[in-house]
């Protein structure tokens, strides 16, 4: 049996050692210190690139690292005073991470469908969802949350657009899109908010982890007093408000610390993945990828993803193509299943023209992360290249 290829492994880039064991030498063992202190320093200055090496002219990013993603969505929700009895709008495509925070706030999820270039968040179906909730409910939508799915940017300048309109927060999940860039502003960087994830299988890892970005020094303190248990200012254990144990620990961003390092490399090495696969498989029928709309558009292609259409493929679906390379040893993933069919949110509203289910019904994503050698993505396209003659 040939060796697994697996779909996204974290790849360290040789300085995380150090800071963790500097994190052990100063007995920094613990949430909070130097390393969560030099990795949001880090972050806020990647996040202030308006291109890769270009700082930009925009307002200062203050970054809080936590204990994961969808602790960071979780609390910039409470911040944005979403609670029991009210909607916030989602984008339908995505992880469920995106959208349980919602359900733990009491609220009700609202999905909207994605649209084709990006695969994100419609501004039409965003639109239309809005304007519904206010006839139906009386009220306005608390939060929209749109996604970056698999790295690449929604369409923010007009999702923006529509949000600001209806003076509605938006909550940015850019928990794949580390490193990607929309008309020259990273991504994270549009929103009220904004959600990073540093899961093992995300563009850098922290084994463990999330960030929230927000554009003011008085949201950041509010974070990290909601993180830390929200424990008052007084020498004994005091709350009169409902807190979390969200923080990150300092061993874990000390590794956050070593990977920011080498991120740049580590989106040229996913970028070039991709170019290696649509190279690879240009001339098979039936197969397309998700694709940069124009150069406004900067993708880290966190995961290589593709769509068959079997009428052209000679009737070979997404799910042969999956059932094949797992016979041969090589994990590949369906797009995400949509929210608003999911059994958990099956009562959820739901505004969209069937985009999102036909993406998941004919999507898959390949392995792409930096550890792949050319002979691993030649296993995979030989693969595909068998079954689509």
């Amino acid at each position: 049996m040939n060796s697994r290829i697996w779909l996204s492994l974290a790849h360290m880039g040789g300085r995380e050692q150090q800071f963790i064991q500097e994190a052990f030498d100063t007995n920094w063992v613990v949430p909070l210190g130097p390393n969560v202190d030099g990795f949001e320093l880090d972050l806020e200055k990647f996040l202030s690139r308006s291109s890769i090496n270009q700082v930009a002219e925009k307002g200062s990013l203050h970054v809080t690292a936590l204990s994961a993603g969808t602790a960071a969505l979780h609390l910039a929700l409470i911040q944005l005073g979403v609670k029991a009895g009210d909607e916030v709008i989602c984008q339908s495509f995505t992880f469920a991470a995106s959208a349980n925070p919602i359900v733990y706030q009491g609220a009700t999820p609202v999905y909207v469908d994605s649209e084709r270039d990006t695969w994100n968040m419609s501004p039409e179906a965003l639109e239309e969802a809005i304007k519904d909730r206010i006839a139906v409910t009386g009220k306005k939508p608390k939060a929209i949350i749109p996604v970056h799915l698999y790295g690449m940017p929604a369409k923010m300048d007009r999702i923006i657009e529509v949000a600001s309109r209806y003076d509605i927060p938006v909550v940015e999940d850019a928990a794949e899109a580390l490193g990607s860039f929309y008309k020259g502003v990273s991504c994270g960087a549009f929103g009220r908010f904004g959600v990073l994830s540093f899961n093992g299988n995300k563009i850098i890892t922290t084994s463990g982890g999330g960030a929230l970005v927000s554009g003011s020094s008085e949201c950041k303190a509010e974070t990290m007093f909601l993180a830390t248990q929200a424990r008052d200012n007084a020498p004994h254990y005091q709350h009169t408000r409902i807190g979390y144990n969200y923080r990150m620990s300092n061993i874990c961003a000390g590794i956050g610390r070593g990977q920011m390092m080498v991120l740049e490399e580590h989106v040229e090495k996913r970028r070039a993945i991709n170019m290696w696969y649509r190279e690879a498989l240009k001339d098979v029928k039936g197969i397309t990828f998700q694709t940069e709309p124009s150069a406004e558009y900067f993708s880290n292609y966190w995961l290589t993803s593709i769509l068959i259409d079997p009428k052209l493929s000679g009737g070979v679906t997404r799910e042969d193509i999956r059932v094949a390379l797992n016979d041969q040893n090589i994990e590949s993933r369906p797009l995400w299943k949509p929210m608003h069919m999911q059994p958990v949110f099956e009562s959820a509203p739901y505004y969209g023209s069937g985009v999102a289910e036909e993406l998941f019904e004919n999507g898959l994503c390949l392995p792409s992360h930096p550890m792949l050698s050319e002979d691993d993505l030649g296993r995979v396209v030989e693969v595909i290249r068998s079954l689509i003659k």
